[in-house]
């Protein structure tokens, strides 16, 4: 876990970067509550299976913006090069924001895994590092510490290595899940989607019929015990009012109040039924689309003869 604050170290490192394929990126940031948030370390990794952390690179920048906008031109604007962040579009706001290209966030990779593959309460890097890596004992403590000191403590420099291992391990088994959700459609095995499907598909049916009846039996004891939240749910009513008028009648308004009715009016079947020929005498814009709907079959087993 070299650190480095020297500048043309720093430059140095910097330089060696743009050769890269991947690195795996994290900042921490002083003052960040405050109106003028500084940036304070970029950490770098750039080998994922570096455990050790003899690859992750600390540049210390707080207070040279010469040294980031550097690190802004050769590394966050170089399209040849990904850039990995959890959460990136805040570390974005101090590298490069819209400029940068190529980047990769866990954060919204994490976000598209159905929740069956990735069950859990949040997706902060701690969480999804301990859930798929089996780190635990994370401490964050020193995230909210005083990047604005200097020197850093021993604990601060620990915990700004250690999030970019969590990072590039947390990245690839994400990308393994990734690979789980969207395989190759040309290659995949029908048989055995098939016999999951009508397996799922039996469960989910007595799955949510008992969790609608659950939910109908709670709603009317909280309602009928006056209990408006217990430890696990919140009760809340609200009034849904829908305002109805003819067509005719808004028609004849809108002439007199000069009002714009000029928009466009989806034509149920039913309209078009009941238009017959005259609805050859409208523009209309006809908007196709085509929509694939899976129906479960029968079972022959399941059928009388």
């Amino acid at each position: 876990m070299p650190y480095i604050n020297y500048p043309n170290e720093i430059r140095a490192i910097v330089a060696a970067y743009t050769t890269a394929k991947t690195l795996w990126i994290d900042t921490e940031v002083a003052d960040y509550k405050s109106r003028n948030p500084r940036l304070s370390l970029i950490q770098v990794l750039d080998d994922p299976q570096d455990m050790s952390g003899d690859r992750v690179y600390l540049l210390d920048v707080l207070d040279q913006p010469d040294i980031i906008a550097e690190f802004i031109q050769e590394i966050m604007i170089n399209p040849a090069i990904e850039k990995v962040f959890h959460n990136a579009s805040y570390d974005l706001k101090f590298l490069g924001n819209k400029q940068a290209k190529n980047i990769t966030c866990t954060l919204d990779i994490a976000k598209k895994i159905p929740y069956y593959l990735l069950p859990l309460p949040n997706y902060q890097l701690k969480t999804l590092a301990t859930a798929l890596c089996n780190f635990n004992n994370i401490d964050k403590q020193e995230q909210v510490s005083d990047w604005g000191k200097r020197p850093l403590t021993e604990e601060q420099i620990d915990y700004a290595y250690l999030d970019c291992i969590y990072l590039a391990q947390v990245h690839l088994c994400l990308l393994k899940l990734q690979a789980q959700v969207s395989p190759n459609p040309a290659t995949e095995d029908l048989t055995i989607l098939g016999a999951k499907y009508m397996q799922l598909e039996e469960q989910w049916k007595l799955l949510n019929s008992e969790f609608e009846n659950l939910q109908e039996r709670i709603k009317k004891a909280m309602q009928a015990q006056n209990i408006p939240e217990t430890s696990y749910c919140k009760l809340t009513s609200y009034d849904r009012t829908t305002v109805k008028v003819t067509f005719t009648e808004l028609a004849k308004l809108a002439q007199t109040q000069d009002i714009n009715l000029d928009f466009p009016i989806t034509l149920t079947q039913k309209l078009q039924k009941d238009l017959g020929q005259n609805l050859e005498q409208l523009s209309v814009d006809i908007d196709k689309t085509t929509a694939w709907r899976l129906t479960p079959k029968t079972q022959e087993s399941d059928v009388e003869d």
